[in-house]
């Protein structure tokens, strides 16, 4: 664990954000960085000055490090908290999750179920699915046995939707999908499947081309949302262009499709 940002950067920063989009109804101030959030060895003082604002606090983790008692007791703060369990089969899990070397998937089941005795917010689940990797029915078995023992108030199965790291990866099939859907309702798992491609719902101030580099920079952006945000707003789809050629931004294609990221040089 490190510091990244001081509580009072984070803290100057959501101010002034809530002060440019106005009266916007916020639901949740989420803790979603180009990395892990847990990372942040100031997240929970975080949680506790962005609560002056009177909004939920939601944090996005991978769970990596929750079998530690410092990450617990920061994520018990939060109101909504995320937590990714895409295998319980260790083999299956390095596969798909590509975990440093020093983590240990059990350390880190026993740390989730730890952790949701004591959370009283809301504890929900991501499981994303990779053709030929997790998506069999033993493994999705184990996976439902497991989301059993915490609970979640809902369970998430997940698609690749965006660019992954290694261009082999593949959705799995229509039946894998509905197979697992149908596991995790089997076993009284509040489940939802989300197998499409994500809508043009970002919120964007005034300040668009921030607001772009911001977003890009936690995750690719297709173009066609680009450029139907940009329409929605009359300026001009030509940013893109200017974007790229000043290395701000670049693009590449999966699925077909064309995605721009954040390129940091």
């Amino acid at each position: 664990m490190n510091t990244f940002y001081t509580p009072d950067e984070i803290y100057a920063q959501t101010k002034q954000k809530l002060s440019d989009i106005g009266g916007e109804h916020v639901d949740y101030l989420t803790f979603v960085p180009d990395g892990e959030p847990t990372l942040d060895v100031n997240l929970g003082r975080h949680i506790d000055l962005l609560r002056e604002f009177g909004i939920k606090t939601a944090v996005i983790t991978n769970a990596s490090l929750i079998w530690m008692d410092e990450v617990k007791e920061d994520l018990l703060k939060a109101d909504w908290v995320s937590m990714k369990i895409d295998a319980i089969n260790p083999e299956v899990w390095k596969k798909i999750d590509r975990p440093h070397r020093s983590l240990d998937l059990n350390k880190i089941l026993q740390g989730i179920i730890d952790f949701s005795k004591r959370f009283k917010g809301r504890l929900v689940t991501e499981t994303m699915m990779v053709k030929g990797i997790n998506d069999d029915v033993a493994h999705l078995k184990k996976v439902a046995d497991f989301l059993k023992r915490i609970n979640p108030d809902k369970a998430y199965i997940l698609v690749p939707t965006r660019p992954p790291a290694e261009t082999a990866v593949e959705r799995p099939s229509v039946e894998a999908l509905r197979n697992a859907y149908d596991i995790f309702l089997q076993n009284g798992i509040q489940t939802e499947l989300i197998a499409g491609d994500e809508e043009d719902n970002f919120y964007f101030s005034d300040d668009f081309v921030n607001d772009l580099l911001s977003i890009t920079a936690v995750h690719p952006v297709r173009e066609d949302v680009i450029i139907n945000l940009l329409n929605k707003r009359n300026l001009d789809n030509s940013i893109i262009e200017r974007l790229e050629n000043k290395q701000l931004i670049t693009s590449y294609e999966y699925e077909g499709k064309k995605f721009y990221k954040r390129n940091f040089i």
